[in-house]
């Protein structure tokens, strides 16, 4: 019996849709762990939510209201932006130096490569451990340099003048390696005869990095920036286990801020405000970011 002429073959139905019964797993997940979450976020936020004290009453927007009278807050937001344009431009400006020079031939890179990769791959509380040894004000390497030196010792963590500072060193010492191993892959990505075509012409290398280099690996420098400044936004474990948030509050960042009044105070309403704030702080910019840089890539 023939089948009408506007009806599809079973078969072509079930390989037509399949993409989207694959995708349906993945889709549940998706909303169980990010959009519920968020959405429940959300709900709290409008409630004054303690939970020792069994109140959950609705306020409205009365919580963001008062995290934008929190100078507390207000001051968390500018040290966690400090700390990511620091952090980020640093590590992306060293990252893109090491990675020119490890694709440069360069003898021995092979054993050295893996080495200067190795903080990357400590865990973040080992790195801490060990930068808060070496910030030692009276037995530390640093100081010891320092006073070998002729120079007086520095309270690396203490002086709220350098206290970020310190923190956003040892996160260039982690983070820099992540940098150089994705600038790499785009510098060796770069066709050779390019060079080679080039240095017919008479070309110098400074031309060849201008004019080849960099505009073959802008969308690399430009997705490490991205991905850096994703990163350092939500900066939380460093500045817990170095300095607290301290001296003062001068090392304060969002993501503490959030965390002393959920967890510490049980506010969890007013955090909950917070960290939807920060989720579009980090969104907004995030976005702004990508599609600029996606309208220049497709340019």
């Amino acid at each position: 019996m023939r089948q009408g002429r506007g009806r599809s073959p079973p078969r072509l139905t079930f390989e037509r849709s399949i993409h989207f019964w694959l995708l349906i797993p993945a889709g549940l997940l998706f909303f169980m762990l990010t959009i519920f979450p968020l959405l429940y976020n959300g709900y709290i936020s409008l409630h004054h939510f303690q939970f020792i004290r069994r109140i959950f009453n609705f306020v409205g927007g009365r919580n963001y209201m008062r995290l934008f009278q929190d100078s507390l807050f207000l001051s968390s937001i500018g040290n966690t932006l400090r700390f990511v344009v620091l952090a980020t431009a640093a590590e992306v400006v060293l990252g893109t130096g090491l990675a020119l020079l490890f694709n440069a031939r360069l003898r021995g890179r092979r054993i050295m490569l893996p080495l200067v990769a190795l903080p990357m791959m400590l865990p973040t509380m080992v790195v801490c451990a060990v930068w808060v040894m070496l910030y030692d004000f009276e037995f530390g390497f640093l100081n010891n340099v320092l006073r070998f030196l002729g120079f007086s010792p520095v309270q690396w963590l203490s002086d709220p003048r350098i206290a970020m500072e310190s923190i956003v060193l040892v996160d260039i010492w982690q983070w820099t390696p992540f940098v150089l191993l994705l600038i790499l892959a785009g510098l060796q990505s770069i066709p050779d005869y390019l060079y080679e075509a080039a240095q017919l012409d008479g070309a110098s290398g400074f031309q060849m990095f201008r004019h080849i280099t960099l505009p073959l690996l802008s969308f690399q420098i430009k997705l490490a920036i991205l991905l850096r400044l994703i990163d350092t936004f939500r900066i939380f474990d460093k500045v817990y286990a170095m300095t607290g948030g301290g001296p003062g509050y001068v090392t304060e960042t969002i993501s503490l801020y959030i965390y002393r009044e959920g967890f510490r105070y049980f506010n969890l309403g007013y955090a909950a405000a917070a960290s939807l704030v920060m989720v579009f702080l980090v969104l907004g910019i995030s976005i702004l970011y990508a599609r600029r840089m996606w309208k220049e890539l497709r340019a």
